[in-house]
């Protein structure tokens, strides 16, 4: 695990993804694996919200949902070229956003989650009941491929794989500046305290907003290039079992850093495809798997290891820098107050 973190591990990271069709058997592992990118991005989003700023939200599928019926019905309904419509799907689920995260963000906890399941669930109805708009449970048909960029064109599966993976990239680079910045450390601070963070002089409601906002910028984005990548939506893409699935990726992976979702997003849909064989029986031992491990590793992999690495090093430095101990003094409890 050890060798994921850091500038090296993330090099390794980009070099298998870069040399992935490579070696892939059919190009059904690419779109696979293009797919679990795509996935991967929105889960990037909602471990922001979740993971770093402690707000579960429950509609981020449905945002992720807006975002693709961007796409859909600017390029089917109203011939916007693909790319200005791709830039608008993260807009239109950050506007969104917007309503959204001033009405919810006032509640806390389990409450929130509450609010945001009926709003997912009201996205969905509208996406399913305003065929005039989405076209119903019809869907939308024929979503024109990504257009070329520099004579590339995207209408092959390697070079679709190549376009999401750019993104991919793009999106952990971006992510990875923001949690490293000021502004991740107090959406952190928000998450370990409302009370405390509001007593060093945090605006709570304005951070939270601009976490959630962040968030479904993210989502939108992913549900552009779903539309653009699969060329075909129905209400299906808002259902929330979509943002259980990003939760199951999350947990896996660990909550709260960065490496852990996008391991989990990438892991887990192969898992998966491996089980496929068990045809309706492969939940029952899918199912198992997930509660010992949220049992035994309730921080997720790398959560895990992070943690373990830590508690390590603490009891490393602590012979150095502890004083020397009196006879009224115990050892283990100087080096408790270290760690």
């Amino acid at each position: 695990m050890k060798h994921l973190l850091g500038t090296p591990g993330w090099l390794l990271l980009l070099a298998l993804g870069l040399a992935f069709p490579l070696i892939a058997r059919n190009d059904y592992h690419l779109t696979v694996m293009s797919t679990a990118y795509i996935f991967a991005i929105a889960t990037l989003g909602l471990n922001l919200i979740t993971g770093y700023t402690g707000q579960f939200n429950l509609a981020h599928s449905g945002f992720m949902a807006v975002g693709a019926y961007t796409v859909g019905i600017l390029t089917v309904d109203h011939q916007v070229p693909f790319w200005i419509a791709f830039a608008l799907s993260g807009v239109a689920a950050a506007l969104l956003g917007v309503f959204v995260g001033i009405v919810s963000l006032r509640l806390k906890g389990h409450y929130f989650s509450i609010f945001t399941l009926c709003v997912g669930y009201i996205m969905f109805l509208v996406i399913e009941k305003w065929e005039s708009l989405t076209h119903g449970t019809v869907g939308i048909i024929g979503i024109p491929a990504p257009t070329p960029i520099l004579g590339i064109a995207f209408d092959t599966p390697r070079n679709l794989y190549y376009l999401v993976f750019f993104f991919l990239v793009l999106g952990v680079w971006v992510m990875h500046r923001i949690v490293r910045s000021l502004l991740g450390r107090t959406f952190v601070a928000i998450r370990n305290g409302d009370d405390l963070a509001e007593a060093i002089g945090i605006d709570l409601m304005r951070n939270k907003l601009l976490a959630f906002l962040l968030s479904v910028f993210y989502a939108g984005l992913a549900g552009g290039l779903y539309a653009g990548f699969v060329r075909f939506l129905g209400p299906g893409v808002a259902s929330v079992e979509h943002t259980f699935d990003m939760t199951m990726y999350m947990l896996v992976g660990g909550l709260g850093t960065l490496l852990g979702p996008l391991l989990g997003a990438l892991s887990v849909p192969w898992l998966t495809q491996y089980l496929q064989f068990l045809q309706e029986y492969r939940f029952i031992v899918f199912g198992p798997i997930l509660i010992l491990l949220v049992i035994f590793l309730p921080h997720g992999l790398v959560g895990t290891w992070l943690g373990w690495r830590a508690r390590r090093e603490a009891l490393a430095l602590t012979p150095a820098t502890a004083p020397a101990p009196s006879p009224t003094v115990a050892t283990p409890a100087t080096g408790s107050s270290h760690a």
